[in-house]
């Protein structure tokens, strides 16, 4: 499944230049998965509260190929590539008007948060991200 999330850059978003700070890519991933997630159907509160069970980032790889800048308009696009344990692991670019000027591979664990060890995906998970 891919998933479309529209991100406008403010000016709290850019440097001197008025271009998109670096890190700032991060947090439009990490929004854009967490939306991903909600719109396969995963609850990431009610998998907490139920369960102790939280994603945390293992591991990034991102290329930077073209500045985003003040007041454009962004999506976030996000498509899975493997769920199995406790991985999931996900191709994610952030695009203007079609053109990559960002991408990543993101690597998330499902961790048990009493413990911090990692924890298989609950089957509920696996089925809504597999369908």
């Amino acid at each position: 499944m891919t998933h479309r999330f529209p991100i406008r850059v403010y000016y709290e978003d850019t440097d001197l230049g008025q271009i998109v700070y670096y890190a700032n890519y991060l947090k439009f991933i990490e929004r854009g998965r967490s939306e991903w997630l909600r719109a396969a159907g995963v609850d990431q509160q009610r998998l907490l509260e139920d369960s102790h069970l939280a994603f945390v980032v293992r591991r990034v790889e991102a290329d930077y190929l073209s500045p985003a800048r003040f007041d454009d308009q962004l999506e976030v696009v996000t498509t899975l590539e493997q769920a199995s344990g406790p991985r999931v692991t996900v191709s994610q670019a952030v695009e203007r008007d079609g053109k990559v000027l960002f991408q990543a591979r993101v690597t998330v664990i499902c961790v048990d948060l009493r413990t911090m060890r990692p924890h298989r995906l609950p089957p509920a998970v696996q089925a809504a991200l597999a369908g």
